[in-house]
């Protein structure tokens, strides 16, 4: 009998394999907040889907190489919420869809400019550092924090004129990245010890780790509010409010029962933050 390569299987599966491989979640969140951010700073309609595409396939090439780099160790820990564990997937397939978007990446953030699409890239080139090995040192942050810094500051340069973002909104997002960087890896702890991963978080201890993430999360949040000129808006104090709750469940994630509630709450107040900044018209050029 014949074995059959998973990409040669059903094409509907290995489509939804492969979307699946690209961290969905994390890569729809980052790319709805590049656009919002777009629209926020004045960028034309044709830029801002330009904005999209080039973010969205970033995110799709370090999903996909996360997943390829890491196929060995999450087989040895049946990781079973993977594709590639599954059998849907080859890591093959997901290395050759992780190039190919990468290069995709290069070329649509580029048409964007050279200074917007080298910001727009070093948050790429920070997702495959993080997967190539950064993962496993105390400088595990690192790309979190360099790369959610460098996105917002690509997406105003890419707006018309000598747009440059203000420090605040920089500010915020390296917080936010590294309050990402701490919940993301919150829920696999254990598994990325078992197979020889000691970032950051894993030296911390799981506890200190969420608390760290929790005051990240509340600094970014305050930055947002704060930073513009003129006093706080109506939605910049509904940020805050928001940024209570996200901020305890971020707190929590040090106990095994919400690690996997921390992550998706630092996401959606990520894009609440950006929607709510948009909402109070603050100035990002």
């Amino acid at each position: 009998m014949i074995d059959v390569p998973p990409e040669a299987a059903r094409p509907s599966s290995l489509l939804r394999a492969l979307a699946l491989a690209t961290h969905p979640g994390p890569a729809v969140a980052v790319t709805t907040v590049a656009t919002l951010l777009a629209v926020a700073s004045g960028t034309p309609t044709g830029r801002t889907a330009l904005v999209c595409a080039a973010v969205l396939a970033g995110q799709a090439s370090i999903g996909w190489s996360n997943d390829w780099l890491d196929a060995d160790r999450d087989r040895a820990v049946a990781r079973s919420d993977k594709p590639v564990v599954q059998g849907a997937v080859s890591p093959s397939a997901l290395r050759g869809a992780a190039l190919g978007s990468a290069a995709l990446a290069v070329v649509l953030s580029l048409l964007l400019g050279l200074v917007p699409g080298l910001l727009l890239l070093l948050l790429v080139a920070s997702g495959w550092a993080y997967n190539a090995g950064l993962k496993r040192t105390i400088w595990s942050g690192a790309g979190y924090v360099v790369g959610f810094g460098a996105l917002p500051a690509g997406v105003v340069a890419a707006a018309p004129g000598d747009a440059a973002a203000p420090w605040w909104l920089v500010a915020a997002g390296a917080a936010l990245g590294g309050a990402a960087h701490l919940a993301n890896v919150a829920p696999d702890l254990e598994d990325d010890l078992a197979t020889g991963v000691r970032g950051l978080p894993h030296r911390l201890g799981a506890g200190v780790s969420a608390v760290s993430g929790a005051v990240l999360l509340a600094a970014a949040s305050l930055v947002l509010v704060l930073g513009p000129a003129g006093p706080p808006t109506a939605s910049g104090w509904a940020a805050l409010a928001l940024a209570v709750p996200a901020a305890v469940v971020a707190g929590l994630a040090g106990r095994p029962g919400y690690r996997r509630l921390a992550f998706p709450a630092v996401m959606l107040l990520t894009v609440l933050d950006v929607v709510l900044l948009l909402a109070g018209g603050s100035a990002l050029s």
